[in-house]
C-alpha cells in the first residue's frame, strides 16, 4: 500500500518528469504504478493534489491530539488508586475536575482502559448480563405446548386475594385445567397439571410446559410431577411478562369482563363459581380473534376447518351474486395453521423445536 505522503511525492516526480519532456507513461511506469492509478488519485482533486489512501489498511500519519504515554500511564494509575477502583469513568472524570485535575475526556479514560483490558464492570454489584431468549417451540395439534400462570382474585378485604390456577392450549386457546386456591404453592400447582392431563386424557402430552419464574412453578413437587408425567417444562426470563405471552392475554379478557366483581370475591366458593361461568363462556362461545372467530372449543375438536370452509363458501357465492359490492379480495377464512411459542428472528434450527 502507498501511504498519503508517498502518492503526493510520486504525483511531483511524475510532474516533474512530464514537464522535462518524458511521457507519461513511461514515468508511470519507471515509478512501478499504472496511469489509471495516477488518474484514481487526482480525479476530482485540484492541481497537485491527490486523494488520501481510504483502504482500511492504509498507514496513516499518528493523530496530533493522540495521548502521549505518560498520559495513558496517568490515566491507568489513577482508574487503579484505591479512591476511584470501583467507579467507572463516568463518575471518575467528574471527581478529578472537582479536585481541579484534567487529564483527558470521558471517551479518552475508556478507550485507555480498553486498550489494556480493563475496561469491565466496576464495583461490588454484579455485572449485568445479557439473557438468552426461551426456546421456541411450534403446536401443530392440541394437547402440545400448554402454559399456564397463577393471578390474583380480589377477596373481601382489602390486601387478602384468591389465587387462580389457569392452564391454557396454545393451539386451541382452550382452557384444559383450573383451580381457585388461597393461597400460591407448587404442591397446588402440581395437581392442578396432573388433573388436567387427566381430563384431556394425554399422558405423555402436552410434550411442553411453559410458565413463569415463580416459586410455584420451580418447586420441587412441581418438577418432579412434570417428569412423572413425560412433560418439558419451559420457563420464562426473569422479569419478562412477554415471554408468556398467551396466558398474560388470557388472564386480561378474564378481568375486563363485565361481570367481574369489582368489589372482589366475598369467598372462595363465589370465586370457584365465577371462574367456571368464565371458562364455559371462553370454551364454548367466546369466538376468539386470533382463531378466525371459532371457539377453543371447536378448534380443539378438529371442527374449525369444516367451519372456516363453510364460511369462506358462502363468501364465494355472495360475491358471485353480487360481484360490483367487491372490490378487493374476500375476507380470509383459512385456519391460522400452527402457533409459536416465543418466535425467534433468525434463529438457528438447533433453536427452534417442533412439539407435534
Amino acid at each position: 500500500m502507498i501511504s498519503t505522503p508517498d502518492r503526493k511525492t510520486t504525483a511531483r516526480l511524475i510532474e516533474e518528469a512530464m514537464a522535462a519532456g518524458v511521457r507519461r507513461t513511461r514515468a508511470c511506469a519507471a515509478l512501478q504504478i499504472s496511469e489509471r492509478t495516477l488518474r484514481r488519485w487526482r480525479q476530482g482533486m485540484p492541481a497537485g493534489e491527490v486523494h488520501a489512501d481510504r483502504r482500511p489498511g492504509a498507514l496513516r500519519p499518528a493523530p496530533a491530539n493522540k495521548l502521549s504515554d505518560e498520559e495513558c500511564a496517568d490515566i491507568l494509575s489513577v482508574c487503579n488508586s484505591s479512591e476511584f477502583a470501583s467507579l467507572p469513568p463516568s463518575r471518575i472524570v467528574p471527581r478529578l475536575a472537582d479536585q481541579g485535575r484534567y487529564i483527558a475526556s470521558e471517551s479518552s479514560f475508556c478507550r485507555v482502559l480498553r486498550a489494556h483490558g480493563q475496561q469491565h464492570h466496576r464495583g461490588r454489584s454484579r455485572a449485568p448480563r445479557r439473557l438468552n431468549p426461551p426456546t421456541s417451540y411450534q403446536a401443530t395439534g392440541p394437547c402440545q405446548i400448554w402454559t399456564w400462570d397463577i393471578t390474583w382474585m380480589p377477596g373481601p378485604i382489602a390486601g387478602s386475594f384468591f389465587y387462580l390456577y389457569l392452564i391454557l392450549d396454545i393451539f386451541s386457546r382452550k382452557i384444559v385445567g383450573w383451580e381457585v386456591h388461597e393461597m400460591e404453592r407448587a404442591e397446588l400447582a402440581a395437581g392442578v397439571v396432573q388433573r388436567a392431563v387427566w381430563a384431556e386424557a394425554c399422558i405423555a402430552r402436552p410434550k411442553v410446559l411453559h410458565a413463569d419464574n415463580g416459586a410455584p412453578m420451580k418447586g420441587v413437587t412441581m418438577k418432579t410431577t412434570l417428569e412423572r408425567l413425560g412433560i418439558t417444562a419451559s420457563y420464562s426470563r426473569p422479569r419478562v411478562s412477554n415471554d408468556n405471552p398467551f396466558s398474560e392475554a388470557l388472564f386480561r379478557t378474564c378481568k375486563y369482563r363485565q361481570a367481574w366483581p369489582r368489589k372482589g370475591f366475598a369467598d372462595k366458593a363465589q370465586a370457584q363459581a365465577w371462574v367456571k361461568a368464565f371458562v364455559n363462556w371462553y370454551n364454548a362461545e367466546h369466538l376468539h380473534s386470533a382463531l378466525r372467530f371459532v371457539t377453543p372449543n371447536s378448534r380443539h375438536a378438529g371442527e374449525e376447518p369444516r367451519m372456516l370452509a363453510k364460511r369462506a363458501d358462502l363468501y364465494a357465492k355472495a360475491r358471485a351474486a353480487n360481484p360490483q359490492r367487491w372490490t378487493g379480495k374476500a375476507r380470509n377464512w383459512q385456519p391460522i395453521g400452527p402457533v409459536w411459542l416465543n418466535p425467534q428472528r433468525n434463529v438457528s434450527a438447533a433453536g427452534i423445536r417442533d412439539a407435534a
